[in-house]
């Protein structure tokens, strides 16, 4: 089992982005965006694709879009009844990261908390603990295969509270191949603290050692992190981490013109 999480949807387009796996690996122009099929650049993994993976799954992600492209993405999209949500793109080199981070982790957790182990397995009970937090968060998880990283350079981190319980954690990865320009960028995000913890800055911290695991353990160059506008908590978060707002890029996804949000 892979540790699959989620309504019957996300559950099967969690299944189709771990089975493609190698297809993303090799293919130009593809991406693993986690929850979904996706692309960093759609001109080269092919309109028809796309098209047949919209018609098969009714969702598609984009991952760093040429921000003067998004007008013509969002155009090709409306014509066969699909919108284009985005998520505004936070961006920080190794440096500012890092001092950023260090400076937070460095302030320590609040008494009654404490670091946790990495999820191991993909179907474990911590993994769907961890997953269940997500979920509860308002963040659509990845499958527990991509949390444990049993298919690529991934790392989560969590924190938990006295009683033993998934306090805090986020996730980070590499989801860009060789033909990528973003090759060596990390993803960063499904940051999530339970209700009954939240305003104790577990989030800045969460996300602080994120950071540094993507650098120290998965060798980055840069992170990533995607916020959406009007979430003005969450951009706090990732810009006390030493990332910024980089208007000259776009992430998203395609959906259904009638339907809900796939994520926050």
């Amino acid at each position: 089992m892979s540790g699959y999480f989620g309504t019957e949807l996300q559950q099967r387009l969690q299944a189709e982005a771990e089975a493609s796996v190698d297809f993303i690996r090799t293919t130009p122009g593809a991406c693993q965006t986690g929850r979904t099929m996706g692309c960093d650049d759609p001109d080269q993994f092919g309109w028809e694709l796309i098209d047949k993976i919209l018609n098969r799954d009714g969702i598609f992600g984009f991952r760093m879009i040429p921000a003067g492209k998004v007008g013509e993405l969002k155009s090709r999209l409306a014509k066969g009844g699909y919108r284009f949500d985005t998520w505004d793109v936070f961006v920080a080199d190794q440096a500012n990261a890092l001092v950023a981070s260090e400076a937070i982790v460095g302030r320590g957790l609040p008494d009654g908390f404490v670091d946790r182990e990495r999820p191991a397995e993909p179907d474990g009970e911590y993994t769907a603990r961890i997953q269940a937090l997500m979920a509860a968060s308002g963040v659509v998880p990845f499958s527990g295969s991509l949390l444990a990283g049993t298919l690529g350079p991934a790392t989560t981190v969590v924190v938990g509270d006295e009683a033993g319980a998934v306090a805090a954690t986020a996730h980070g990865y590499l989801p860009h191949n060789p033909y990528s320009a973003y090759h060596r960028y990390a993803w960063g995000g499904l940051v999530a603290v339970a209700q009954s913890h939240r305003g104790r800055r577990l989030g800045a911290y969460i996300n602080a050692r994120m950071i540094l695991n993507v650098f120290r353990d998965l060798h980055a160059t840069h992170i990533y992190e995607l916020v959406s506008a009007s979430n003005m908590p969450s951009r706090r978060m990732v810009e006390s981490c030493g990332l910024r707002p980089d208007p000259a890029v776009v992430c998203g996804a395609a959906t259904p013109g009638e339907s809900a949000r796939f994520t926050h």
